[in-house]
């Protein structure tokens, strides 16, 4: 079967630059890597991924490539290093490590032949980050508070400055490399899984005398109670990033941070739009027919609205400026009343009295009681 353009298997133009290149392989690489990907084509659309990466990602390659396409590598005498085609990768045996190290965060399998890298294992690098979830209500979302958060986190081990032991030596189990192999052989060729050794955690190296205090993992795990500011006018699903606070590092690496997600509890009264802020004012028909003048409570205090007569339910007034603070420019939001007509369910006799009176008036004679009369006939 006739092989695809690498540019189309990876889905980038002819002139797509060296990141874009890497990006689409990254994302093409999490899609079909067998460890994630289950389906049948999974293996074969990876390892197309990889061999056109290999080809594009490399100047020479890619410059042979654009000129002369599949045929550039197509030479049976030729050697792989000399551009011709050396057993199912015809560009020799290329380094994807940096790229799968970042993706998988410490192992990456390998399809049909193509290997990877081993020369980062025992890297430095961060831990991952870590999202929680606190809930608090919408008053102190908009005036802002402190809350107190428990977390269970790791620390450096002081005992033995993060590294595990005293007397370092080189793991027997991965050979210093920070990775074991594992080789399986399908019918769509060989597969080859990289994970992290289990005896050394990565590192590539072991310690003749174990620390006792972390058992050897070079971090102890630690309880503690955290304060943290919850600005101002922050809304519903924002997070605020606490540094180092999140996953263990690896190989001596920081920590990763945590990332606390804002969950705001819904008020009986008031609704949020932004930093706008609405509620609905109950008001009888005398309010709209005569006018009135309401107090309502803002969020910032106590305003006198002054309600016109003939106002209508469903009318929304705005108070300027006394809405939730803007946390990036400190402009604050409006506040809306929505003018919500309340029907009384029980009257006194003397509010019989003085409606059946009102009744008696022609209170249809408006413009838009004769425009229903006219369109309804």
């Amino acid at each position: 079967m006739a092989k695809r353009d690498y540019y189309e298997v990876l889905g980038v133009s002819k002139d797509a630059t060296e990141d874009e290149i890497k990006s689409a392989f990254r994302k093409k690489a999490k899609e079909f890597h067998p460890d994630i990907n289950k389906s049948p084509d999974a293996p074969e659309k990876f390892k197309e991924a990889q061999e056109a990466y290999a080809c594009l990602s490399d100047k020479d390659n890619r410059a042979k490539y654009d000129k002369y396409g599949h045929a550039a590598f197509d030479n049976p005498y030729g050697s792989a290093s000399q551009g011709g085609y050396s057993g199912e990768n015809p560009f020799g045996n290329f380094d994807f490590g940096d790229i799968f190290d970042d993706l998988f965060s410490g192992g990456f399998g390998s399809f049909g032949g193509f290997g990877g890298s081993t020369r980062n294992s025992s890297r430095a690098r961060k831990g991952s980050d870590t999202l929680y979830a606190i809930k608090i209500d919408f008053m102190d979302a908009v005036y802002g508070c402190k809350k107190d958060i428990d977390l269970d986190y790791y620390e450096t081990c002081e005992d033995c400055n993060g590294h595990g032991g005293t007397n370092e030596t080189k793991c027997s189990e991965c050979g210093g490399s920070g990775y074991v192999i594992r080789q399986t052989n399908t019918i769509l060729g060989t597969i080859q899984t990289r994970t992290t050794c289990p005896e050394c955690n990565g590192k590539g190296r072991t310690y003749k005398t174990r620390c006792n205090t972390c058992k050897g993992n070079g971090k102890i795990r630690v309880n503690k109670t955290i304060t943290i500011d919850i600005p101002a006018g922050i809304d519903n699903g924002e997070q605020l990033r606490i540094s180092g606070k999140g996953g263990s590092g690896i190989n001596g690496g920081p920590n990763g941070d945590l990332y606390i997600e804002v969950r705001i509890t819904p008020h009986e009264l008031y609704k949020r739009e932004g930093n706008d802020i609405y509620v609905d004012l109950p008001v009888t028909i005398t309010d709209l027919c005569l006018g009135c003048k309401k107090t309502v409570n803002t969020m910032d205090g106590e305003v006198e609205l002054r309600i016109k007569e003939g106002s209508q339910p469903g009318d929304i007034l705005r108070i300027k400026s006394k809405g939730i603070n803007n946390r990036d420019s400190w402009k604050k939001g409006d506040f809306y009343c929505v003018l919500k007509l309340i029907i009384p369910t029980s009257l006194s006799r003397k509010q019989k009295s003085l409606l059946e009176e009102l009744e008696d008036t022609d209170l249809e004679d408006s413009v838009e009681f004769k425009r229903f009369k006219r369109l309804n006939k």
